[in-house]
């Protein structure tokens, strides 16, 4: 299910540490990791010279730092615009997933500052796993899922599982429901259980015998969901991302999303653990 991940490496923040806490899950250590740095356009032919060797020395020293089995990895240095070459680059691969940092910019900053995740976001059909740089990486022993009645989130549902396989994490069953408020939510795990959306999610979790706790809750579903994640003090909170652009509108803005009005964008910008946006041709 992840058998290519393409890691776009800024130099900053704290995507390697993300990269090294992911390869401790079986699943993932018999993946193909691409690690991309990308040497922005220079004026000079000096300075371009200066940053492809500084670029050499920044993948050198991940292959170094972290453990992959040599034959799984590959590196690619390349001159472009960072924010078209990701996009490129995961086509190219056709990477199952995308690692990046991310500087949490909210609204109009993210495009008066040029943010190069929120472009990525905003033009691929890719996976996404976000590392705000404000954030601290843990260790993965509890992975939140947010549930809704979407395709999208039954993939992200899929992704988790795939995660926790052979690996001794806890999977936390999320459903907030918009039209609920929060002191008329369910309180015993049965009743949790018994909720639609979160029954259809436990019965799949139950085959993989993988262990799980419900939560469910009422009110506004983005600050819901990051006040969960803080709660229950989750190490990667998941979530459906679906493409709903038309494809006549993939090379152009999508103001709803770049304004930071979609639960996609608010959970990346306001979530205090990384965040992986599930989607996938076709959902």
């Amino acid at each position: 299910m992840l058998n290519k991940i393409l890691y776009a490496d800024s130099g900053t923040g704290h995507t390697q540490e993300m990269l090294e806490v992911m390869m401790d899950l079986p699943m993932m250590q018999k993946a193909e990791i691409t690690i991309l740095h990308v040497v922005p356009p220079q004026i000079t032919t000096d300075s371009l010279t200066q940053k492809w060797d500084e670029g050499s020395k920044v993948l050198t020293k991940i292959l170094g730092e972290v453990k992959i089995e040599p034959s799984k990895v590959a590196t690619i240095l390349r001159q472009g615009d960072p924010k078209s070459t990701v996009c490129q680059v995961a086509d190219e691969i056709g990477a199952d997933l995308i690692i990046m940092g991310s500087r949490g910019l909210k609204r109009l900053e993210a495009i008066l500052e040029n943010s190069v995740s929120q472009y990525v976001f905003q033009l691929t059909n890719h996976p996404m796993l976000l590392v705000k740089d404000d954030i601290y990486v843990k260790k993965i022993k509890r992975i939140m899922v947010a549930l809704d009645k979407s395709p999208a989130s039954d993939y992200a549902l899929d992704l988790a599982l795939y995660l926790l396989r052979d690996y001794p994490g806890e999977l936390i069953l999320a459903r907030v429901n918009p039209d609920l408020k929060p002191e008329y939510a369910p309180a015993s795990q049965r009743e949790m259980e018994e909720n639609p959306v979160v029954a259809a999610a436990v019965n799949k979790v139950k085959r993989f015998n993988v262990p799980y706790r419900c939560v469910v809750s009422g009110g506004k579903p983005g600050e819901q969901l990051c006040k969960l994640a803080d709660d229950y003090n989750v190490d990667l909170l998941m979530l459906g991302s679906p493409d709903r652009r038309p494809s006549v509108a993939k090379s152009l803005p999508d103001l709803d999303r770049l304004l930071g009005t979609s639960l996609s964008d608010y959970v990346r910008v306001n979530a205090n653990c990384p965040v992986l946006l599930a989607r996938k041709d076709g959902i």
